[in-house]
């Protein structure tokens, strides 16, 4: 039995804004631009939220397994900050419009960006647990920006998407190393949502809770894993990635503090074992629960088309959620991993809005949001970018109800 991940697949959406474009048209300080070491920052069209999001990164995964495989998933886990109802998860629309059986528990799970991980430990617990070999679960960490305050540097840096992870007894993907986590969480107010329509973002709190929380839950990591060693015991590093300046920041704090490195040997240290975990955040934004296992997404890419894949890697991760709470953990990605469809491919075939189309789109997310009791939405104006894709989108919400259809 090797626990772990066994496919994975990330929804990237369907449209994008330019990053420095967005810097400019809020006139915002150019000097903190270099910072985010972003490009591109993915939109969430009228038609698309947390379900759509789920729907689709998964909808792949689960087409690539045969009958008797569907079968086998007996456990659907979403982890979101996004959730759209005080009682009903949306793990039961997902659960739906994935057509899984009947013979399934379904969930939803919350803390802010950490629900990604809370999702996967908890499936990995419950597959690891289960005395029938071959049962599987699917998660997903799924998330869509809510109104963000225009003008802030917070702003540039939100994204949107969607990771699916399958996660069984045959880890085709990462093999979870058993007992190798170490955890951090106090309760602070750095980041949080109080309204369906409302982020609130204190930036340097939230960066000085993820600072602590990625050198303690390391700490801690080092407690249950004799002999770890930030340099010498991983092949390579990923990070929750609310921005990829943000990750650089935590890594060079580790190594400074850990090992007592110069800039010089840090800014090797983090091109060879951080950067290729970086590339698909810096056109897609924060992702928030999913923000991590896009960067091992991204990581897979990067090792199978680098002929990196060879050999079995082992990777530490750094998972954190404002509020907070936070875990360091690892795996061994075994020879040829990589997502079941292009993520690179997906990222090219986006559509570029302008500023004025970016703040159009954004003005009418709280006509999907928690609360909404009636809507309809007219996918005219984006038909070109959905039309025979293939892709679930919302039609309407009719009495609370959210009524969904294939585009």
């Amino acid at each position: 039995m090797t626990l772990g991940i066994e496919a994975i697949n990330a929804y990237v959406g369907r449209a994008y804004v330019d990053v420095r474009r967005l810097f400019e048209a809020r006139n915002l300080d150019m000097g903190r631009f270099a910072n985010l070491m972003m490009a591109e920052r993915s939109v969430n069209l009228p038609c698309e939220d947390p379900v759509t999001n789920a729907v689709n990164a998964a909808r792949p995964l689960l087409a690539a397994l045969s009958p008797a495989e569907r079968q086998r998933v007996e456990t659907l886990v979403v982890g979101t900050e996004s959730g759209l109802d005080f009682g009903k998860p949306i793990s039961t629309y997902v659960h739906h419009y994935l057509d899984l059986g009947a013979a399934c528990r379904s969930f939803e799970v919350k803390h802010a960006c950490y629900g990604g991980t809370a999702a996967l430990q908890s499936a990995a617990g419950i597959v690891g647990a289960d005395p029938v070999p071959g049962t599987k679960a699917l998660v997903i960490a799924t998330d869509a920006a809510s109104a963000t305050e225009k003008a802030s540097y917070w702003e540039p840096s939100e994204g949107a998407g969607a990771v699916a992870m399958l996660v069984g007894d045959q880890a085709q993907v990462l093999a979870l190393d058993r007992g190798a986590n170490g955890y951090h969480t106090f309760e602070v107010m750095d980041t949080l949502r109080p309204r369906h329509d409302t982020d609130v973002v204190d930036p340097d709190l939230s960066l000085l809770a993820y600072m602590r929380c990625a050198e303690e839950s390391f700490a801690a990591y080092q407690k249950r894993v004799a002999g770890a060693d930030i340099l010498d015991t991983f092949d390579y590093l990923a990070f929750h990635t609310p921005f990829a300046g943000m990750v650089k920041g935590a890594h060079r704090m580790l190594l400074r503090k850990q090992k007592g490195l110069g800039q010089a040997e840090i800014e090797a240290d983090f091109a060879a074992r951080v950067g290729p975990s970086l590339a698909y955040a810096q056109r897609v934004g924060n992702t928030f629960s999913a923000a991590l296992y896009l960067a091992l997404c991204s990581l897979l890419v990067s090792l199978y088309e680098n002929g990196g894949s060879s050999a079995p890697k082992r990777v530490g991760l750094f998972s954190y959620g404002s509020g907070c709470a936070s875990e360091f953990f690892s795996g061994v990605i075994p020879p040829g991993a990589r997502p079941v469809t292009s993520v690179a491919g997906a990222l090219d075939e986006r559509q570029e809005i302008t500023v004025e189309e970016f703040d159009e789109i954004t003005d009418r997310s709280a006509d999907r949001v928690f609360g909404v009791r009636d809507a309809v939405f007219d996918m005219a104006p984006y038909e070109p970018l959905l039309k025979d894709r293939g892709l679930l989108i919302l039609d309407r919400i009719a009495g609370f109800h959210r009524e969904y259809r294939w585009s």
